[in-house]
């Protein structure tokens, strides 16, 4: 699905005992080549070029992965897919950095497993920065509470929020995080507040795809989980 000019929604799946999981990672055109917004889990790689492909897009035009933030299901797959792109440049804020590259194993992982095989991070992101795209700019937004060094994306002459996991679509409704899966909720919480404070007219979340919602919608999330999390 194309959310706005040269700015795509991938959809990749996996059958799993308690169903089937999908996931919406994103491609993004530029100047330099395509910049991916995460990469799905490590075993995706195959399905995550199909995706491309069908927007006429190849793993071989990536030039650079924005890493939102260290989970596997964003993270897992960077390895395959640093090799099959032929080495794109690598972001992460700072705080991510450590458990993408390796030196600290990710939070949400079972410790007795493996974890996804570690990258180096190229680029370390410690304040915002700004993308060129055909869809004109896009700026990083640190949105920490989910995950330590959480990023989502703002492209503010398309109106377009890609929120990753700060938010979520829940059958079309916009919600807040997986509460089981958020380590610090407050501090999510005001990352919603963050995000509540951009001009939108549509949300992409990594779980649940686009949602049609506005600024409006996404202050309605942060109030609800305002009252509930912080005093």
């Amino acid at each position: 699905m194309e959310l706005a000019d040269g700015v795509y929604a991938l959809e990749l799946s996996m059958e799993r005992e308690e169903g089937t999981f999908v996931i919406h990672p994103v491609a993004v055109e530029t100047p330099t080549g395509v910049v991916l917004v995460d990469v799905g889990l490590p075993g995706q790689t195959d399905a995550l070029a199909a995706a491309l492909d069908d927007h006429g897009l190849a793993l071989e035009d990536v030039r650079a992965v924005v890493v939102t933030h260290h989970d596997g299901d964003h993270a897992g797959g960077l390895a395959a897919v640093r090799e099959r792109a032929d080495g794109p440049v690598v972001y992460a804020h700072e705080g991510a950095v450590p458990y993408v590259d390796g030196r600290k194993f990710p939070m949400k992982s079972d410790p007795e497993s493996d974890r996804y095989e570690p990258v180096a991070v190229d680029v370390t992101l410690r304040g915002e920065v700004t993308f060129r795209t055909a869809a004109g700019p896009m700026e990083t937004v640190f949105t920490p509470g989910h995950a330590p060094g959480h990023l989502s994306l703002y492209l503010p002459e398309a109106d377009l929020l890609l929120a990753v996991d700060a938010l979520r679509s829940d059958a079309g409704e916009l919600t807040g995080p997986a509460e089981h899966f958020t380590p610090n909720l407050p501090e999510a919480t005001r990352s919603v507040g963050t995000v509540a404070d951009l001009a939108v007219e549509t949300v992409h979340c990594y779980h649940g795809g686009p949602v049609d919602a506005d600024t409006a919608d996404v202050e309605r999330v942060y109030e609800s989980l305002a009252a509930e999390h912080l005093d």
